[in-house]
């Protein structure tokens, strides 16, 4: 799947290279390695889950990472059914009894390992699974071209000195 940026055409239509305003070339992606989450003591089956903030197609969406029979597995925080975040409250992804994540807006059930959906609105849908690892003592997470780095806040003007 291809989610790459696009820089967009400036050269008047028509040209043989180019339709005004439609993408051109790909933006480039400044390359990045493995980002830590947190420690890997942090997440414990079936327990809370670790949140953090990702980029997607220059949106700020969340994301989390959770255990589950022993492995790490990271998903966006985005419901497959809706778009919402699944959490009822921070890190709160698994119902009661650590086997399923659950989308506390509609109730969507999802298997921890695959994402897939086993119960409720979205059926057979798939939360979007992020390339996570452990080693180390930490989770670590890969960014890919669908999921970035979120972009670093510009810095806040700095007030003359009186």
């Amino acid at each position: 799947m291809c989610c790459t940026r696009w820089i967009r055409c400036s050269a008047p239509a028509p040209s043989p290279n180019c339709i005004a305003g439609w993408p051109t070339m790909p933006e480039p992606s400044a390359p990045t390695g493995p980002v830590r989450v947190c420690a890997g003591a942090d997440l414990l089956d079936g327990g809370l889950g670790v949140r953090f903030p990702v980029e997607v197609r220059g949106r700020a969406v969340g994301a989390f990472v959770v255990r589950y029979a022993g492995d790490v597995h990271g998903y966006l925080n985005q419901c497959a059914h809706v778009p919402m975040e699944m959490d009822w409250q921070e890190g709160q992804f698994f119902e009661g009894s650590g086997l399923y994540l659950m989308c506390a807006t509609h109730g969507a059930i999802y298997e921890p390992d695959t994402g897939r959906c086993v119960g409720g609105p979205c059926r057979g849908a798939h939360l979007t699974k992020l390339d996570v690892t452990e080693r180390d003592g930490g989770v670590w997470w890969q960014p890919d071209a669908l999921c970035r780095l979120p972009a670093a806040p510009e810095p806040a003007p700095v007030p003359p000195v009186a």
